[in-house]
């Protein structure tokens, strides 16, 4: 029988696939367990479904925001550690009304160098 794994599990969203897909790869090649999803939606699903450790989300997604998103998650998952990025200006909106209903979150404006994000990332633990 396989041993679990200790690799901390990364839950990438970001409905720009080649994005989502790189980071993933990239977090796999580091030490992680990482998944891919491409929407708000699909991220709250994953995550209810394979608890990750850390949840890295774009905030600008066309169906539901990687802010909405991340309170959903948050709630499900009260340690799941949270980190949004965003290369667009409606974020600030989006994360001022989630600081008004009590949730703070990290955010790193895209594009994200891969050691900036592993740096990050390692500095959650």
């Amino acid at each position: 029988m396989a041993e679990p794994s200790t690799k901390p599990k990364v839950l990438v969203a970001d409905d720009e696939h080649v994005i989502a897909d790189t980071l993933a790869i990239i977090l796999n090649q580091s030490g992680f367990e990482a998944r891919a999803v491409y929407s708000g939606e699909k991220a709250v699903e994953t995550a209810m479904q394979w608890k990750p450790d850390m949840l890295i989300s774009d905030v600008i997604m066309t169906d539901l925001n990687g802010v909405d998103a991340a309170i959903r998650i948050r709630s499900l998952l009260p340690k799941c550690k949270i980190l949004l990025f965003s290369g667009q200006a409606a974020t600030a909106d989006l994360l001022d009304r989630a600081r008004g209903q009590g949730h703070q979150f990290e955010i790193l404006a895209k594009p994200v160098h891969p050691q900036d994000l592993l740096a990050r990332l390692r500095s959650a633990d």
